[in-house]
């Protein structure tokens, strides 16, 4: 199973997009992906079910929120036990052996960052510290070790755009960032910020772990990035438009963030209806134009740098 957070500090750059429809195709290979929506504005659980569906079925019992909810995140409730199968999206996967499930987010999860910090100051002692930092960030790593996960090959973690202590846990938790951006000047200006401030968690976390000869319930943490995916990408005469390819040049010579060669155009007609039929634009395309074009060309990219080819047809 790889784990993938998909972040970028700045809202709008088509994140839950990207999201949904790589998680889709991914699917529609013959992958088994899990989709965990640790986003408030809870859209990528929105791409699914519709709002009516949502409060009638998951609102209160089955979101990530009662997860994190508890005195530790995971006490009172399993994570499995919020696994739950979009039917309109999955309906449309039978037959290609893959299949797309997902944990729903809720919109009452920006309040638990803060319920959160409170737990890390809960203790007296250097040790007990440490104890909660490592507990309290690595939760969602744990949980997904259950064995009711083994049966996925590819969980993607939608994170809200910020480094508070929810996102923090899908870090811990991911072998790789996929870092979505628009070519423009508020959408790569923190990308070496968040680069940095992942590395800074990562060092924080190892030394946790490795205090006092090593801890017995956690191991050292690694997540790479696998790169930015510039979305949203204006195209004019079949080429980037001069003032994006500039921002796209500045982040390829200047960031330490890896940039894919893969990008997807802005594209109101696929992407405009988002959500509202329960079924990514990938999966309701009806040729190969360039857009299909393209995302397959990033799928392709990125399940490849993940050891996931997909096809077990």
């Amino acid at each position: 199973m790889r784990v993938v957070a998909v972040m970028n500090y700045k809202g709008g750059v088509g994140k839950t997009t990207l999201t949904a429809n790589l998680g889709a195709v991914a699917a529609s290979r013959g992958l088994r992906v899990l989709l965990l929506d640790l986003d408030p504005q809870t859209n990528l659980t929105f791409s699914f079910f519709s709002i009516d569906d949502w409060h009638e079925r998951l609102a209160d019992k089955r979101t990530i929120r009662q997860w994190y909810g508890a005195e530790m995140p995971g006490r009172d409730v399993p994570l499995p036990e919020l696994v739950v199968s979009p039917e309109r999206v999955n309906k449309v996967l039978d037959g290609t052996g893959g299949r797309l499930d997902l944990i729903s987010s809720h919109l009452g999860l920006i309040d638990i960052d803060l319920e959160l910090a409170a737990l890390l100051g809960g203790t007296t002692t250097l040790d007990g510290s440490k104890r909660r930092f490592l507990d309290l960030h690595g939760c969602l790593r744990q949980a997904l070790r259950d064995s009711f996960f083994a049966g996925y090959d590819l969980v993607l973690i939608d994170c809200a755009p910020n480094f508070g202590l929810v996102t923090k846990t899908a870090i811990v938790a991911s072998e790789q960032i996929l870092v979505p951006a628009k070519a423009d000047y508020l959408s790569t200006l923190g990308l070496d910020y968040l680069g940095g401030n992942c590395a800074g968690l990562v060092q924080q976390f190892n030394d946790f772990v490795h205090h006092k000869g090593g801890d017995r319930e956690h191991e050292p943490i690694d997540p790479g990035f696998l790169g930015v995916v510039f979305t949203m990408v204006q195209i004019y005469s079949q080429q980037v438009t001069a003032a994006q390819q500039g921002y796209i040049q500045e982040v390829l010579v200047n960031s330490q963030v890896p940039v894919l060669k893969s990008y997807v155009r802005n594209s109101p007609r696929h992407f405009g209806d988002a959500g509202e039929n329960g079924v990514p634009a990938m999966l309701r395309a009806t040729g190969r134009d360039e857009v299909v074009r393209e995302f397959d060309e990033l799928a392709d990219e990125v399940l490849g740098a993940l050891s996931l080819s997909g096809d077990r047809r």
